[in-house]
């Protein structure tokens, strides 16, 4: 979201908008600024906005969200995939995107996205990762180079799709494409049932990631690692199933937990938007932070600009108000995101080098 366009931001510590930062889990569609929203709903017929006024249009995001629901969270992308639909709608907000997170720091951004959503004018799916990778190029020229972003193509958990989708990520992995994902409710609809698609990858020593232990519980964590072989767990918040905590602060830590943690599989944690799912109650009471000090492979992430109103500077302030955070620690977070990056060694060296300890450095 254009950093403007959320009426309900909350006051952010200069320190924090300077700080560098890594996204690896922002959904294109779930980004959108609201006053693009509106332009192309009226460009392309879309008569089902609730408001064509921007500012009005944020609240409702942000309060269609706070159902505490995921399948009611994943509603309101009806509305933004619908105005997502042609080439040059796609290169716009991928650009917008891109100029969108580089404003509020980021220098590296995993962005996902479900090309079998974009089909409805005739488009085909490798016109949609052409369309959405030539807009992240455009904005990442727009900045200057300030960031640089790569794309993660989502198979949805609930079609038959993943394997072509996964065929699609290994024949665009070359020309901005960094991984695989899949997303969507996951209730009902297991990791292993899309496993051709995880098999299909590791053959091709492609790069895959995994919604998981978000609204199912560590079952779906350990089919997500262990039998389909995520390198990274999308949430993974619920891992906290296998972790006893004692009431004099010790935890001890089941054998799925420990393989997580000890093998750095990283989190990608989404503060505000597991608020919004009911994955968690509230920021004091997050299992981040408990994640954090147990030693697991920790990244904060947005999740969603736009559906959950917030930014990645926004998720730092939470992070702030609720466990007193100092630049460490999100250095950190900051550092083990680029280090779990779909990017090549050298390119990860090469962000942390030049654009992150110097950056934490500055502050």
């Amino acid at each position: 979201m254009h950093l403007s366009d959320n009426p309900a931001a909350q006051p952010v510590a200069d320190w924090i908008r300077r700080a560098p930062k890594a996204v690896l889990h922002d959904h294109l569609d779930g980004g959108l600024r609201p006053a693009t929203i509106v332009e192309l709903a009226r460009a392309c017929g879309y008569e089902g906005l609730p408001t064509e006024d921007p500012a009005a249009l944020a609240v409702w995001f942000r309060d269609a969200a706070d159902s505490g629901s995921l399948e009611r969270y994943l509603e309101t992308f009806a509305h933004t995939c619908a105005v997502m639909q042609t080439r040059e709608a796609l290169e716009r907000i991928a650009a917008e995107c891109a100029e969108d997170l580089a404003a509020d720091g980021v220098v590296y951004a995993e962005v996902r996205y479900a090309p079998e959503q974009h089909l409805e004018r005739g488009l085909t799916l490798d016109e949609v990762v052409d369309a959405v990778n030539a807009g992240f190029r455009e904005g990442e020229r727009r900045t200057g180079g300030k960031i640089t972003v790569r794309a993660l193509l989502t198979g949805m958990r609930h079609t038959d799709r993943s394997l072509e989708i996964a065929e699609l990520t290994v024949a665009h992995r070359d020309r901005g494409v960094a991984g695989f994902d899949i997303a969507g409710g996951e209730i009902g609809n297991p990791p292993a049932r899309h496993l051709p698609a995880f098999q299909h990858l590791k053959r091709s020593n492609c790069h895959f990631t995994i919604h998981a232990g978000e609204a199912v519980g560590a079952e779906s964590i350990h089919e997500a690692v262990q039998i389909c072989g995520a390198e990274r767990v999308g949430h993974g918040v619920r891992i906290t199933d296998d972790i006893t905590v004692h009431e004099d602060g010790t935890a001890d830590l089941g054998h799925l937990a420990s393989y997580l943690r000890d093998n750095r599989i990283a989190l990608e944690v989404c503060p505000t938007s597991n608020l919004q799912t009911g994955a968690a109650k509230d920021y004091a009471s997050h299992p981040i932070d408990l994640l954090r000090r147990l030693g697991f492979g920790v990244t904060l992430n947005t999740d969603n600009r736009l559906v959950s109103g917030t930014t990645m500077s926004e998720e730092f302030q939470h992070m702030v108000d609720a466990f007193g955070y100092g630049p460490e620690v999100f250095e950190q977070f900051t550092t083990a995101a680029v280090e779990a990056a779909f990017l090549p060694l050298p390119e990860r060296r090469r962000i942390i080098d030049e654009l992150v300890r110097p950056g934490y450095a500055a502050l």
